[in-house]
């Protein structure tokens, strides 16, 4: 059984992920990371429910313990009653500290609390919700085990050839000013891969990824049999349905090693290909030639 994620539901967030991120409760889709538009220094903090329905339990978790975060996480549990096809399940959330409580009722976009940062994020990666659906009879508990997720919207394959020019920095990231989504706000963009569909997640920082518009639909598990996925040529890995086993590759900017490119889904005028570089740092205005290489060549 997987769950269709509706439009009206995503059209409130700026970007979502399905596949970037480490975690097993992501293996397949089963989870999906949304990016809410409000920023308050440099980083998301508004976090409107998903979903409408009523919430049945807010309880605190253990996280990772990283030096930037603190050693535990809050899930929120919601019994859901709409937006249809959601009612009837239980919505997992986390990475909020709730301002809601058991037996509150909440519709689609009322605040559930405050995004926090915790042990389970990268230092690159931006506080989100991470939202996953159970049925009735489900451990709600269980950190792997929601139901697969499809997207109930289109995502726009944006070609890119590789390069571009840095427009923003962090400590360990930055980010180019290509691909341009083509009308910020309208529709969700992603990388295209050569051979169709849009390529989401940590490439090759995370176990591996997913090739959403492969057959068509949004995020459809509906696809092809396998089949590799590249980009400008360099080889990505071998896509299963609409889940790829990255090779072993290494990414390269103007020739010289990074960690990787996070790639996600986008409707908001900043997206452009993000560098994940700890190690590195680019000034603004660089130009930059990202390339996927074999590892071998790079030991």
């Amino acid at each position: 059984m997987a769950v269709t994620f509706p439009e009206a539901v995503l059209a409130q967030y700026e970007r979502f992920s399905l596949y970037n991120s480490p975690y097993p409760a992501h293996d397949g889709g089963c989870a999906i990371d949304l990016y809410p538009g409000t920023l308050v220094d440099d980083r998301t903090t508004a976090a409107p429910s998903p979903v409408a329905g009523i919430v049945r339990e807010t309880r605190t978790v253990s996280a990772p313990p990283k030096p930037y975060a603190p050693e535990h996480d809050h899930l929120i549990l919601i019994d859901c009653d709409g937006p249809a096809p959601l009612e009837g399940l239980t919505t997992r959330i986390l990475h909020v500290d709730p301002a809601v409580e058991a037996g509150d009722r909440v519709e689609p976009g009322d605040s559930l609390g405050r995004l926090v940062r915790v042990g389970f994020f990268a230092p690159w990666v931006d506080n989100h919700l991470h939202v996953g659906f159970r049925r009735p009879d489900q451990n709600p508990y269980r950190a792997s085990g929601s139901l697969p997720i499809e997207l109930g919207v289109r995502v726009r394959p944006l070609e890119w050839d590789g390069t571009g020019r840095v427009v923003s920095t962090g400590d360990t990231y930055a980010v180019l000013d290509a691909p341009a989504h083509p009308a910020p706000g309208t529709e969700f963009v992603g990388v295209r891969a050569d051979g169709g569909g849009v390529v989401d997640g940590g490439l090759p920082h995370y176990d591996g990824g997913g090739l959403l518009e492969r057959g068509g639909g949004g995020g459809s598990l509906e696809a092809d049999a396998e089949s590799v996925v590249s980009l400008n040529g360099d080889r990505l890995g071998v896509a299963d349905g609409r889940t790829i086993a990255w090779d072993d590759v290494t990414v390269t900017a103007n020739g010289e090693p990074i960690t990787g490119l996070s790639l996600f889904c986008a409707r908001d005028g900043d997206f452009g290909a993000k560098l994940i570089c700890p190690d590195r740092s680019f000034e603004q205005g660089a130009h930059v030639r990202v390339r996927v290489r074999s590892s071998v060549d790079h030991r």
